[in-house]
Formats: C-alpha cells, sequence, structure tokens
C-alpha cells in the first residue's frame, strides 16, 4: 500500500508540475500576437517539447489576433472598368487562355460569359455560388479576389463577329527578343484571376473551369505570385525575382493621364463601341536568365537598371520616388543613368510619352534541362491603345535596352478586355448582343 501510494503522489505532483508549466507558457503567450507567434511557436516546442506545442496551439486559437483585413478585403465586381485592372496587384493570379469548342457559336459564348460572371460577382463578395460543393475556400473571405474578362483576336472569327473587331487588336509584331512558344499564346477567350489567398485564388479557377463545360477548350495556364500583403511593416513596391523593386514609375490612378493611357474611352464610337470603358491586355511570358544575372556584380546590375537595388532610388540621385534624371552627369563625366540602362530606354520620355499600366506576377515552375530555373514574370500590360503604348515602347526595349540580354520571351499574347457591367449584366454583353 505504502509503495502504491508512493507512486500516486508522484504522479500527481507530476501532472501538477506540467499544468503550472503550460499556464506559464500560455501567460507568456498571451502578451504575443499573430506576429510573434510564429517565433514563440518554434522556442516554446524546442524547450518544453509536446505539452508546450499543445499549450501554444490553443493560445493561438484564443488570444491571436487573425489578419482578418487581408481575407475580408474585397474588390467589387461590377462597374465601369473591369476589377483587376486598376486594383493593387494581389500576391497570387492565375492567367488562363481558352479557345471556343468546334460547334460553339456566340450563342454558346454568350451563356459562358453569362455564367462566368455570375460567378465571379458572387465570389468577389465572398459568397459561395449556388451548387457549389468543391469546399475548396470554406472559412475564407473574398481576399482580394478579381476575375477579369478579354477576347482575343481569333475570338471574332469564331463568333462571326469580325465587322466589330477593334482596329487595336491587330497581331503585335515580331521583336528579335521573341522565342514564342505558339502553344502558350493566344487564345480566343483570356481570364485573369487575381487574390491574396492562394486557395481563393485556385477556389474561383476550379469553378470557371468547371462552369465552362463543353463550350471551350484550354489553350493554356500560368500560375503567378507576388510578395504577401504584410509581408513589409508599411505598403512597398513589388521586387521581381531578379531582386529589383518593379513598378516605381508606373501610371497612378491618381494622376491626370492614367484615364486616357489606361482605358477605352467611355464615350468611344464606331463598330467597337461595346469597349468604351475597356482596356487591352498585352500578356507575356517572360523567363529570367537568373544564373546570368546573379553572376553580375552589384554594381553592374544597378546599372543595367538604372536603380540601386537597395532602395529603388534612381543612379541620378533621389529616393525611388524620385523622377529620373536623364540628364544627370556623375563624378566620373559619365551619365548616370547608362545609355542602355533599362529606366532610360523605357521611360516615357524616351518614347514620345508612350506609357502603359504594368500589373505582373512572378513565376517559378521548376528548373529546366539544363539546370537552369524556369522562373521570370508573367507580365501584363494594361494600354488604351496596345499600338501606342506596349508596341514602342518594346520596340525601343528590342532595340537598346541592356537587360534584354537577360531575359527571353518566351510566350505572347493580346486581349480586348470590355467594360465592366451592372449587377444583372454581364462581360461582354454589349458586343454579344449588341
Amino acid at each position: 500500500m505504502a509503495e502504491t501510494s508512493g507512486k500516486t503522489t508522484s504522479g500527481t505532483t507530476q501532472r501538477t508540475t506540467q499544468k503550472k508549466r503550460r499556464e506559464e507558457e500560455e501567460k507568456k503567450l498571451s502578451r504575443r500576437r499573430l506576429l510573434g507567434t510564429a517565433g514563440a511557436v518554434g522556442a516554446g516546442g524546442l524547450v518544453a517539447g509536446s505539452l508546450a506545442g499543445a499549450s501554444v496551439a490553443e493560445a493561438v486559437r484564443k488570444d491571436a489576433e487573425p489578419l482578418s483585413g487581408v481575407g475580408s478585403a474585397a474588390v467589387p465586381f461590377h462597374g465601369a472598368h473591369q476589377a483587376g485592372i486598376a486594383d493593387p496587384v494581389q500576391a497570387h493570379g492565375h492567367l488562363v487562355a481558352f479557345d471556343l469548342a468546334p460547334g460553339a457559336d456566340r450563342k454558346a459564348a454568350a451563356a459562358l460569359l453569362r455564367r462566368w460572371s455570375a460567378t465571379a460577382a458572387e465570389l468577389a463578395e465572398g459568397r459561395a455560388p449556388k451548387g457549389d460543393d468543391t469546399g475548396i475556400a470554406l472559412d475564407a473571405g473574398p481576399s482580394s479576389l478579381t476575375v477579369t474578362f478579354g477576347f482575343g483576336r481569333t475570338f471574332f472569327d469564331r463568333t462571326g463577329l469580325k465587322d466589330r473587331r477593334p482596329a487595336a487588336l491587330e497581331p503585335l509584331p515580331a521583336f528579335t527578343q521573341d522565342a514564342l512558344d505558339p502553344r502558350r499564346s493566344d487564345g480566343d477567350l483570356w481570364v485573369q484571376i487575381g487574390a491574396d489567398d492562394t486557395l481563393v485564388a485556385f477556389h474561383a479557377l476550379r469553378l470557371l473551369q468547371k462552369q465552362a463545360g463543353d463550350a471551350v477548350r484550354l489553350r493554356w495556364q500560368m500560375n503567378g505570385f507576388n510578395r504577401a500583403q504584410g509581408a513589409t511593416p508599411r505598403p512597398m513596391t513589388q521586387r521581381n525575382l531578379m531582386g529589383q523593386i518593379d513598378g516605381t514609375n508606373n501610371p497612378k490612378p491618381s494622376d491626370d493621364t492614367f484615364d486616357t493611357r489606361v482605358f477605352v474611352p467611355s464615350d468611344h464610337k464606331g463598330a467597337d463601341a461595346w469597349m468604351a470603358g475597356g482596356s487591352y491586355a498585352v500578356v507575356r511570358r517572360i523567363r529570367m536568365l537568373l544564373d546570368s544575372w546573379d553572376n553580375l556584380s552589384l554594381e553592374r546590375q544597378e546599372r543595367v537598371i538604372g536603380r540601386r537595388k537597395s532602395d529603388g532610388a534612381p543612379l541620378s540621385g533621389g529616393t525611388e520616388t524620385t523622377p529620373v534624371d536623364l540628364e544627370k552627369i556623375g563624378p566620373d563625366g559619365a551619365l548616370a543613368i547608362a545609355g542602355d540602362a533599362h529606366v532610360r530606354v523605357a521611360a516615357p520620355e524616351s518614347n514620345r510619352g508612350a506609357a502603359m499600366l504594368r500589373r505582373a506576377f512572378s513565376y517559378h515552375d521548376g528548373y529546366r534541362d539544363d539546370g537552369a530555373p524556369d522562373a521570370g514574370l508573367l507580365f501584363v500590360a494594361w494600354q488604351a491603345d496596345p499600338m501606342k503604348g506596349f508596341v514602342p515602347v518594346q520596340r525601343k526595349l528590342d532595340r537598346g535596352d541592356g537587360l534584354s540580354r537577360f531575359l527571353k520571351h518566351e510566350s505572347s499574347g493580346l486581349f480586348a478586355v470590355p467594360g465592366g457591367c451592372a449587377e444583372g449584366e454581364y462581360v461582354g454583353q454589349r458586343l454579344l448582343e449588341g
């Protein structure tokens, strides 16, 4: 009996000690919030073992402040312009092109756009469409989801609408740096999906593909990403896979010329009047030759770009947002911004004012047979007229951009993206029912 009593007393003492340890751990964690929890979990797990791990999980559930602002953020689907053009770029994206199936006509295309628009509108509000039992994005809010639809040049041939095809949808000219794969270029229909949550973005992609049924065939799909919301202490310009701040000189919605550069005028007339309020998207998959780039010294990388890598400030001086001074002469008597620097060649001042809104995603699709990363930029450029935006700038870059030696353009597409729609309407209705 004495031996039994001793074991009981020992067990009780041990459980009491463990309980106190858990209580102390929970008190420590209660003073931390979500942003500091990851580090606390790692340290607590190593020090206190499985029991501490259980208490950490419980403390997170009780005391953490979720980043609900990211999940609950919503971008309206309906409006004068489609969402996903002037809105901030999200952390996750899918670019998808479809071809109409044999026998699918204008009526079938209209029915598809009607289904897609209704679904996109519901998802943008964080609501599950009727009949959706996938469960992919359960528990998540809309997470700034946007879904954008566009038409390729061949769409008009296959729907009997050639007479309403915009002149701006002429094929893009060939560029010397192009190494385009036709299987991953162009398409009848184009869809851009963006969201700040991976599952929310995939959920939208999955539903649209399911709802397409037999009306279309997948032509190509590309998946991209950007830095997650909240990853930096304050909002900052995105960096690309070369480590460069990318997008500093983008047109801003607050600019007086923003609408005229990005959107087709709302009073646009003619056979393509249905494009009023719309825009044109140039989509390019640009592989970065990262191994070659990484072999450059920091100084050389900065000269190729024309900006400091650390903070994005132009080599002509100032901060990231300081206007680039293309005439500035450095202490060595040479131009501060080299003659073939990317920022010089791409600047509106070097292209008679031509500009476009770049809204890109990075991508990484594994490694090539030679061991080099298959990674780069899913470039999406928006403009009111690609022949006045993308084409003149790309021609200039093609001839004299020092950065072009480290890039390979592997796919390309141009799409007419109609204006937005009101509730009860669908994207493209003015074209398909006009």
